[in-house]
């Protein structure tokens, strides 16, 4: 086992990982974090759970490129929306009022994947060997595959990759090009999540 998702035995997935790669995989969890931001605040302990349940949240999609890819707006592009009789305003009303009621909670589930993966790390540690290996169970695979995701998405907005066939463009950049740790490290993410996949 190296540097790959690989069945565990009694299911769930395993991966052998050196000191660098959890620092890595770690590092970039807790950017995710602080990108998503804080959770909403704990409710009272007299607050009505069913208030709490539908609490409103943002109406407006994020500014910032990254967090737009992460919580897209629920609604296509105004032009597909002509074509099917709906005006812009309408569109963009629809997708205010879905935002308002989901995106805290994604927001929360996000951060759940994250902090998992967060979790998981801080538990290990290299062998003899400099590898240690991280054995996932129970709902700990489908919360790293949805932090592996949301970390590909967040590097892909930063580096303006909207397709799957840029990133072999942005691979052969030169080793002096500012980006290229970056897209070294969506490529091996990639790698991760797609053979998470195959495991799972």
């Amino acid at each position: 086992m190296g540097g790959t998702f690989e069945t565990r035995k009694g299911g769930g997935a395993a991966i052998a990982l050196d000191e660098i790669e959890i620092s890595i995989l770690r590092s970039l969890a807790v950017q995710l974090l602080e990108l998503i931001g804080p959770g909403a605040p704990e409710p009272a302990e007299d607050a009505d759970p069913l208030a709490a349940l539908f609490a409103e949240g943002p109406s407006e999609p994020p500014s910032d490129p990254a967090l737009a890819r992460l919580f897209p707006d629920a609604y296509g592009a105004p032009g597909g929306a002509a074509e099917a009789g709906v005006d812009a305003a309408e569109l963009t009303a629809r997708a205010a009022e879905f935002r308002r009621f989901t995106e805290n909670d994604l927001r929360a589930r996000k951060r759940e994947d994250a902090l998992a993966v967060v979790r998981s790390l801080d538990g290990l540690t290299p062998a003899g060997d400099g590898a240690a290996v991280l054995e996932l169970a129970g709902e700990l695979p489908l919360r790293w595959l949805g932090a592996l995701n949301d970390l590909r998405l967040t590097i892909a907005a930063r580096l303006d990759i909207t397709e799957d066939d840029e990133s072999a463009v942005l691979f052969r950049l030169p080793d002096d090009d500012p980006r290229k740790p970056m897209v070294m490290a969506y490529l091996w993410l990639g790698g991760l999540q797609e053979t998470l996949i195959e495991t799972l």
